[in-house]
């Protein structure tokens, strides 16, 4: 693998939620002076995809049915360290007491089940990659994504990440949930070589992890704020962004 990885792309709008930052003031406040204004306000889920989903992929799916211009054609690519895992769980639990699975929360637990779902109620054919990296699921999904665009730059992407702490039986096995909960949609395109593209680079870890922060708060104060370029220190990876 080399040792550096540097991709070009734009963020067209964005869309993030936190139990402490759910509008644009909020996140507007959080980030101090503002770069990138082009919030996308969560839509009204609709009665058959709100009972499809738990309340981290309700949150997702509002978020994404919002980019009403982009969300019908683009690429999804959805990061999730952990997926819907209520789910799941509830999967394991029926095997722990021998009862019948539920085809329904089977389906639906998948990892990429969510952008499934999406991609079906909007008619999208252009299909989807679902990804996990650990704590580092959202930047690897953001280099992802900015790997699709460099492959078909006339495809725009939607970067779908959604993440939530695991519950408590198993606190303490999966390391730390910085964070999270945490719902960011990004809509990328081609770099539009005006000024306002983003350098994404990739080099191994430089320094060890800072707990008290992630790299989707890394990468959403970088974008939002005035601030030339920022770097996130992952587990295995240093991410550094810039303005172009």
């Amino acid at each position: 693998m080399p040792s550096e990885t540097l991709l070009r792309f734009a963020v067209q709008n964005w869309f993030a939620w936190t139990p402490e930052r759910n509008s644009l003031e909020h996140w507007l406040d959080w980030a101090g002076p503002c770069r990138q204004e082009a919030y996308v306000a969560p839509v009204t889920l609709p009665l058959s995809l709100r009972r499809r989903a738990t309340p981290i992929g309700q949150t997702l799916l509002s978020g994404a049915l919002a980019f009403t211009e982009t969300v019908g054609q683009a690429r999804y690519v959805q990061a999730s360290r952990h997926g819907e895992f209520s789910r799941s769980r509830q999967t394991l639990r029926a095997l722990a007491d021998e009862d019948e699975l539920s085809p329904a929360e089977f389906s639906m637990s998948v990892h990429h089940g969510l952008a499934g779902l999406l991609s079906i109620h909007v008619q999208n054919r252009e299909g989807h990659i679902a990804l996990a990296a650990g704590t580092e699921s959202f930047a690897c999904g953001l280099l992802e994504a900015a790997a699709c665009l460099a492959e078909r730059p006339e495809t725009s992407i939607l970067l779908l990440y959604a993440d939530e702490k695991l519950p408590f039986e198993f606190a303490g096995l999966v390391g730390p949930e910085d964070g999270l909960p945490c719902v960011v949609v990004l809509g990328l395109t081609a770099p539009r070589m005006d000024g306002d593209d983003i350098l994404l680079a990739q080099r191994p870890a430089t320094q060890p992890r800072n707990p008290s922060v992630s790299a989707a708060s890394d990468f959403l104060k970088f974008l939002l704020s005035g601030s030339s370029q920022a770097t996130s220190h992952g587990e295995h990876w240093d991410w550094s962004w810039r303005h172009a």
